[in-house]
């Protein structure tokens, strides 16, 4: 009998040992709810975990994006429906102001009403705003459009294919040759009026008795700097773009130039329906993106979508400083309005779609989260049922090997027996 090792004792304490620790174990899962509350207790499927935990959070934040982004949508499109009623008023007005039933009293008081229904469309386009981020101001427009540049050898030509101006190589209007002899029949006391539109706004002016002998220039309103000049010798009546014209804000577009006669009657000869002028690819290319906004409505880099509003002001929309004083200009106004609210009716369009597709993006983010959470806990949750009975087993065993140990202890002390 050997009693220096009582190996008995020592097997009992190691079982014991064993079973203690996996009994803390089995405690500490049960108390956490986790299977792995350390690296040690699963190295890889705490990896795992922890990257799934990462995507989680990443869903659930893009999904707060998203309703912000909707949100944001929504204001401007709300805007945009009070911009849409004050279109409709002003061309209800234009209609009536187109009706000779009118005084020119009459037309005044229309006149100041559509004054302060354009001002009050440059109103909602200036102060409508999401979280101070102005949307109808042109701020969030998709691209910011530099000084636009002529294609290679454009025309203009009148009804019956006659040159009337041409366009050499250039890039800012500054080699437009002077009109190619082309009588246009102008007579002292006629009438010019000249109307085009650039970039989507239409602008117009009117110039009334021409005096023989001279030269008009300045006829642009808006969109060409001061050195755009139309100019008109009544003595050869002829009518061009000068040299010089330089600034041009856009591409220019339905360019007409009408002679009216001092007795009303148009001279449909001498009207000029003129093809647009479009931009070069150097001016497409000096095109630089502003202002829209990136909704971020994913987990990982690069997962956005783009919102940009483009600008819903009066001036944009080629509302501003509209005159219905005369039936002529009513006429011309009213379809000016009409091409406004097509503007608005396209930009509310686009509006709804994207509002439609974040409400996707939000259920399908949702579902993904819950999707990426249920396998995540399959990884890092305890199965309470299963760690109960191993942690029952480990305290069962614990104390049993307490019970052998007192027992193997014992064991020595019967060496004494033989000492009677």
């Amino acid at each position: 009998m050997i009693i220096n090792h009582n190996l008995m004792a020592n097997n009992a304490l190691r079982n014991m040992n064993i079973n203690s620790n996996s009994a803390a174990k089995s405690m500490q899962k049960l108390s956490s709810g986790l299977r792995i509350n350390t690296a040690a207790d699963d190295a890889a499927g705490l990896a795992i975990s922890e990257k799934m935990r990462g995507q989680i959070n990443g869903l659930n934040q893009a999904s707060s994006n998203a309703q912000d982004g909707n949100s944001l949508i929504q204001t401007a499109e709300g805007a945009l429906n009070e911009t849409h009623s004050i279109l409709q008023r002003m061309r209800t007005l234009a209609v009536q102001s187109a009706n000779d039933t009118n005084t020119d009293d009459d037309r005044t008081q229309i006149q100041s009403e559509m004054n302060q229904l354009e001002d009050e469309i440059s109103t909602i386009g200036n102060t409508t705003q999401f979280n101070t981020k102005n949307l109808l101001d042109g701020s969030m427009g998709k691209t910011v459009a530099k000084t636009a540049n002529i294609n290679t050898n454009k025309s203009l030509t009148d009804i019956s294919g006659t040159v009337v101006a041409t366009v050499a190589t250039t890039t800012d209007l500054t080699d437009l040759s002077d009109v190619n002899g082309k009588s246009l029949g102008i007579k002292s006391g006629d009438t010019i009026n000249v109307s085009y539109t650039i970039d989507g706004k239409y602008y117009s002016k009117e110039l009334k008795n021409i005096t023989a002998g001279t030269t008009i220039n300045n006829i642009f309103t808006a969109g060409i700097t001061a050195a755009g000049t139309l100019s008109t010798s009544v003595t050869s009546g002829a009518i061009g773009l000068k040299s010089g014209t330089t600034g041009l804000a856009g591409a220019i577009e339905g360019l007409t130039i009408t002679v009216t006669d001092s007795d009303g009657v148009k001279n449909t000869d001498a009207t000029n329906a003129l093809s647009s002028f479009t931009e070069t690819q150097a001016a497409r290319d000096a095109k630089t993106s502003s202002g829209a906004a990136l909704l971020q409505i994913g987990a990982n880099t690069g997962q956005n979508m783009s919102i940009d509003i483009n600008d819903m002001r009066a001036e944009s929309l080629g509302v501003a400083s509209l005159d219905v004083s005369t039936q002529d200009k009513a006429n011309v106004a009213i379809k000016v309005i009409d091409t406004a609210t097509q503007k608005v009716s396209t930009e509310r369009a686009k509006l709804g779609a994207l509002s439609n597709r974040l409400d996707h993006t939000i259920n399908n983010l949702g579902t993904s989260s819950e999707n990426l959470t249920a396998a995540e806990s399959r990884i890092r949750d305890v199965d309470m049922a299963s760690e109960m009975s191993q942690y029952s087993k480990d305290n069962i065993l614990s104390q049993a090997a307490q019970a052998m140990l007192a027992q193997a202890n014992q064991q020595p002390q019967q060496v004494l027996q033989l000492l009677r």
